[in-house]
C-alpha cells in the first residue's frame, strides 16, 4: 500500500530541518571547508579592479560565443592565463539571512522529493533499512550528485568537491535516518 504525501509533512519537515541544523555546525563549528578558498596574490588590487563589476558570474577570458572561444586573440589569452571563473557577490555587509531562508527551503524541496519517491516506493509499516535505504539514495543523489561538476567544468579542486559530496552524503545519512526513524 502506497504512502500518502500528506502523511510525510512530519518526516519532511523534520529532516529538512536536521539538514540544515548538521550543515550549520559543519561550515560553523568543523570548519574544514575553510581551506576550500585562497588568498588571490595582490588582493587589493584586485580588488579595485573588480569593484566596479556588479554581482554576476564572470569568466577570464571572456568569449560570449564558441566561435570567439576559436579566435587566435581568445586562444592566446587562454594560454597566456590567468583563466578564471569569478563570482562577484553583492557588496554591503554580510547578511546571511537571505541564503539561510533560501537552504532551508532547499533542504525541505530536496525532503519533499525524497518523500514522493518514498512515498511511491515503500510500503506502509515497512522497516526502518527498508526506508533507509530508498531514502537515503534519493537524498544523496539530491545533495551530493552534482558536486563533481564544479570540478569537471568549472575547475573547482577536486579536495573541495569531495567535501561537497562527504556533505552531501552525511545530509543523504541524515534524511534517510529522520524517514526511516518516522515512517509511518
Amino acid at each position: 500500500m502506497n504512502v500518502s504525501l500528506v502523511s510525510l509533512w512530519l518526516p519532511i519537515l523534520a529532516s529538512g530541518v536536521v539538514v540544515f541544523m548538521a550543515s550549520s555546525l559543519i561550515w560553523m563549528v568543523v570548519n574544514y571547508h575553510n581551506s576550500d578558498w585562497q588568498e588571490l596574490p595582490d588582493e587589493d588590487t584586485a580588488r579595485m579592479a573588480l569593484k566596479s563589476a556588479a554581482p554576476g558570474k564572470y569568466s577570464i577570458p571572456y568569449a560570449a560565443t564558441a566561435a570567439e572561444r576559436k579566435s587566435a586573440e581568445w586562444q592566446e589569452k587562454f594560454k597566456e592565463g590567468p583563466a578564471a571563473i569569478l563570482t562577484i557577490l553583492p557588496h554591503g555587509s554580510l547578511a546571511m539571512g537571505k541564503q539561510m531562508v533560501q537552504w532551508i527551503i532547499y533542504c525541505l524541496a530536496i525532503s519533499f522529493l525524497v518523500a514522493y519517491v518514498a512515498s511511491v516506493t515503500v510500503s506502509a509499516g515497512a522497516d526502518y533499512l527498508n526506508v533507509f535505504r530508498i531514502a537515503g539514495t534519493v537524498a544523496v543523489l539530491a545533495y551530493a550528485g552534482a558536486a563533481p561538476m564544479r570540478s569537471i567544468w568549472f575547475g573547482q579542486p577536486w579536495s573541495a568537491t569531495a567535501k561537497d559530496v562527504l556533505d552531501g552524503v552525511i545530509y543523504g545519512f541524515l534524511t534517510a535516518g529522520v524517514f526511516g526513524w518516522l515512517w509511518p
